[in-house]
């Protein structure tokens, strides 16, 4: 790598203060402090105690909790195509056939993305915020594979200035970007985000298309078997399906302790709970889907994985974790339920407890500044 070092120390004078390409100095300090780790130190005197990991390496490894979600994607992508024509492909064949339908979707969320980052940054004269590196694969991962590239690219822009630059940038957004690119394309073009033609890439006609959220909408019961849930083998979109791809990456998250526990096990308890009393009541035929198919369905645990324990728009309290996660996992059901227009409620839920983060927070905050001046008020008594 030493050359890659050179490389960089031969460009930074031309970047620096005064010089040509000064305008470009937060393009080149983003690319270098990518491929290495910031010169930059915390003071030159007294003590300073920094983490070991900094918000780049941090975005890093969420991305790599993130490629088994996608590869199954891909795979699934693949199979999805050869399973609805009647075909039996090989597993290379069917890789590759989803590897060259997800790759565009994702080049096209860096590019548009990436280029928004980075003029607002040199607009701004900030440096390059790492917030993307995430977000730009995630966006991709939650779309239907037969998303129009035109479409994805607007809901990208949509995302990013309207979800994140106009509040300041990376760590000053209220609202998942991702989740908000999806909700653009939800509510701006339905039909690319709906029904039983968009979740199978050149869909034949020897299967329906729908997925298990899809049939239940309907009334009916959905087809797939809960194995088939599990693994992933079932249409949807890319990164979503498989819930043991989702694992792994929560393991990954959680060991090195870049993701919340208080609120991936608080959605999963609140999702519980709401499907039980649902079970109890069983109306209808929705109400009567087990609990546990519902982490199974949909987005439910990528959602509670990768975008309800984003630091920025969580709550940050470890209490108001708790009472966060769980009012998403009750949301989440209570919407795919009652309201069967909106099958994938886990998007709706977690925007909407991204808007009422900070107000759990405050209440938690105060409560416990309450409950101290009461026990300093009982030991001045004494």
């Amino acid at each position: 790598m030493n050359f890659v070092e050179k490389f960089f120390d031969k460009q930074r004078p031309k970047v620096q203060e005064g010089a040509k390409f000064h305008w470009l100095a937060s393009t080149f300090e983003a690319f270098e402090s990518f491929a290495f780790v910031s010169d930059k130190t915390a003071g030159r005197k007294g003590a300073h105690f920094r983490d070991a990991i900094d918000l780049k390496r941090a975005m890093t490894v969420v991305v790599i909790a993130l490629v088994p979600a996608l590869l199954f994607g891909m795979y699934n992508v693949g199979y999805q195509h050869f399973l609805s024509h009647g075909e039996c492909a090989g597993f290379w064949a069917t890789f590759f056939y989803g590897f060259w339908k997800v790759l565009p979707m994702i080049v096209v969320s860096y590019v548009v993305g990436l280029a928004i980052e980075f003029a607002f940054a040199q607009i701004r004269h900030e440096e390059v915020n790492e917030g993307y590196l995430v977000t730009g694969l995630i966006i991709p991962m939650i779309c239907p594979p037969d998303i129009p590239l035109w479409q994805l690219a607007l809901a990208v822009v949509f995302a990013v200035v309207i979800g994140k630059e106009v509040f300041g940038g990376t760590g000053m957004n209220f609202m998942n970007p991702a989740l908000v690119a999806r909700a653009f394309l939800f509510f701006s073009y339905p039909s690319q985000m709906s029904g039983d033609m968009v979740w199978i890439f050149d869909k034949g006609d020897a299967v329906s298309g729908a997925t298990p959220l899809g049939e239940l909408a309907v009334g009916s019961n959905a087809s797939a078997s809960l194995c088939d849930m599990f693994t992933g083998f079932i249409p949807g979109c890319v990164g979503e399906t498989s819930v043991i791809a989702i694992l792994l990456g929560a393991c990954l998250l959680l060991i090195t302790n870049i993701a919340s526990w208080r609120i991936m096990l608080s959605i999963f308890v609140g999702g519980a709970a709401m499907g039980l009393l649902f079970n109890c009541i069983g109306a209808n035929a929705y109400m009567n889907v087990p609990f546990y198919q519902h982490f199974m369905m949909g987005g439910f645990a990528f959602g509670a994985v990768f975008m309800a324990t984003d630091p920025v728009t969580s709550s940050h309290t470890n209490i108001g974790k708790y009472i966060y996660g769980f009012l998403i996992g009750v949301m989440a059901v209570l919407i795919r339920v009652l309201n069967p227009a909106y099958p994938e409620g886990m998007m709706l839920a977690i925007l909407l407890m991204n808007v009422f983060a900070p107000l759990i927070d405050y209440y938690v905050v105060d409560a416990n500044i309450r409950r101290r001046k009461k026990r300093m008020r009982i030991a001045t008594a004494k």
